[in-house]
């Protein structure tokens, strides 16, 4: 059965409005309403604010899984993702305290007009031969045009994350005025926020980064045990974090990104050659959400709609930024290059896909990036210290 359709709400119940409470409790002039479900006043008279992202935990998982855990006592609300509800776009949001429309992260792969290529922003590769972006003449500051929010806060910021990406091109660029603290496993990343709120009196920002229950879920499935193994993890070290800065005057918000659907290989729809052979670039977005780069949009689009039936809403791209899916405020001015001409946002868990030359061919079970519940909804979970 079909899930109702949850666009994200950026009048006051979504992650950039979360961002937008923690800037302003933090000392910096908000970007966008403040999130209605978590009063300013309590982050801001705190001496250190520690955000978790715990990247893939949807609020209907926590609900159905994580069952008298630490996250869900501390749960107060549920509030959406971002369009499209996928890490680029919803990290980025993050960082930047902006809607994709204004960042112009639209999804995992994204066309950039200034390379000439589909690449994957985050680990700043070329779709196919992943090759370097770096090598067709952009910089990560020709990519990532959105400034930081760390350059606004007047308080210390730091930044823990997993050892593999905390150099990444992405985080360089958008974590360059703030201290960078990497881990490996949970006890380092409970262990490095426990050292820098302690590290003297100064008043901080601490952001910390989760992305392993999302590497799991995509192998093996959101409600695999696996996945449960991984939110048991992070659970039992966010309790560690909640007792370890006992004293410290710190609030302690975690979220997510998004959430998860796990889909069959039988959901698993490629993109016909009738229809691939239409296209002037490979697909950019998500598996959940494409965006089709196209010679004819009407054709594309009258094909995609009988080929896909009941499986997908086939629209103009261009209904995502007029009805404020992609959020609000000043368009990036590459945003229209960013989601092509047509968008297949895919119902229920069906998810479409195509392939290039380079690419191992390989389906995750756990994927997300669409406006169903599951992947839009994400748990607001406050903890005092």
């Amino acid at each position: 059965m079909d899930s109702p359709r949850i666009l994200p709400r950026y009048d006051g119940g979504s992650l950039v409005n979360l961002m937008a409470t923690l800037m302003q409790a933090c000392g910096a002039r908000p970007l966008h309403p403040v999130l209605r479900a978590l009063p300013v006043e309590g982050l801001a008279s705190a001496r250190n604010v520690v955000l978790l992202i715990i990247d893939g935990l949807g609020d209907r998982y926590l609900a159905r899984r994580g069952a008298g855990s630490a996250l869900a006592g501390k749960r107060r609300a549920a509030i959406t993702s971002v369009f499209p509800s996928t890490t680029a776009s919803a990290i980025t949001t993050s960082y930047t305290g902006r809607t994709p429309l204004e960042h112009g992260l639209t999804g995992w792969f994204t066309y950039f007009g200034e390379a000439g290529c589909v690449g994957a922003p985050l680990p700043f590769l070329s779709r196919g031969d992943q090759l370097p972006l770096g090598r067709r003449g952009v910089s990560p500051h020709d990519v990532f045009t959105a400034e930081p929010l760390f350059d606004a806060l007047p308080v210390r910021s730091h930044i823990v994350t997993s050892r593999d990406i905390v150099d990444s091109h992405y985080n360089q660029r958008h974590c360059a005025a703030t201290e960078r603290h990497p881990y490996d496993g949970e006890p380092e990343m409970v262990a490095a926020i426990e050292a820098v709120v302690k590290s003297g009196p100064a008043r901080k920002f601490v952001y910390a980064y989760w992305p392993h229950y999302d590497r799991v879920s995509h192998r093996f499935g959101s409600e695999s045990a696996e996945a449960l193994a991984e939110l048991e993890k992070i659970d039992a070290a966010f309790a560690q974090i909640l007792g370890r800065l006992a004293g410290t005057d710190s609030v302690v918000v975690a979220t997510a990104d998004h959430g998860f659907v796990d889909v069959t290989p039988e959901e698993s729809l490629e993109l016909p050659p009738a229809l691939a052979s239409r296209l002037r670039l490979p697909l950019c977005g998500e598996r959940r959400v494409a965006y089709c780069h196209v010679h004819d949009a009407a054709d594309f689009g009258a094909r995609a709609r009988d080929w896909l039936g009941e499986r997908a809403d086939v629209l103009p791209s261009e209904t995502l930024v007029r009805d404020g899916w992609l959020g609000t405020g000043t368009p990036h001015p590459r945003i229209r290059d960013r989601v092509g001409d047509v968008a297949l946002v895919m119902r229920g868990r069906w998810t479409v896909k195509d392939w290039t030359p380079g690419e191992r061919p390989w389906l995750h079970i756990g994927n997300h990036g669409g406006p169903s519940e599951d992947e839009m909804m994400i748990p607001l979970i406050v903890g005092e210290a």
